[in-house]
């Protein structure tokens, strides 16, 4: 990843931006798990090299199959359990930046996941968000959401760098 390729930073939210982000938020975290479940096996069917960063269900092609794991439904709690974070935080840029910057790094250091997988992620979310939630997510409410996840993305991104990313392949998707 290149510097130049970095906005300086993420565009901010306004107040009612972030109240729209809480206001939405409520109706997806109500069905957190079955919402995380569904982007994770959106994600992996759509972008299946994205299924070689985990080996209990990188051999899974069936999405039923997915939908059973065990592995597959906690990392679904955990990407909603992150993501609640961020929207629970967004008074307080300083929080949501440590929360990023530590899903960032474990993700750059501990599991070597390429970096475009969380732009990818990042879009698949608001499908589903879209799909799921039509009547909470309308067109506005997408764009609001598009910005949070711009700055998602810039902030895990933030922390590639931070510790020294070096792009492994560009054979990923």
């Amino acid at each position: 990843m290149e510097r130049g390729e970095r906005p300086e930073r993420a565009e901010p939210l306004t107040d009612a931006e972030r109240e729209i982000i809480q206001n939405t938020w409520v109706h997806v975290y109500e069905n957190c798990e079955d919402v995380g479940v569904s982007v994770l096996i959106r994600f992996f069917v759509n972008f299946p090299s994205a299924k070689q960063y985990f080996s209990q269900f990188q051999d899974m092609d069936d999405p039923e199959e997915m939908e059973r794991s065990v592995q597959l439904r906690h990392h679904a709690r955990q990407v909603m359990g992150a993501i609640n974070k961020v929207v629970e935080n967004l008074h307080d840029p300083e929080k949501v930046s440590s929360v990023l910057a530590l899903v960032g790094k474990a993700h750059a250091v501990k599991h070597k996941v390429e970096p475009m997988y969380f732009k990818i992620l990042c879009g698949v979310l608001l499908e589903v968000f879209s799909e799921d939630f039509p009547e909470f997510f309308t067109a506005e409410v997408q764009m609001v959401w598009t910005k949070l996840m711009g700055a998602v993305y810039w902030h895990v991104t933030g922390a590639y760098t931070e510790v020294g990313w070096v792009q492994l392949s560009s054979s990923a998707v």
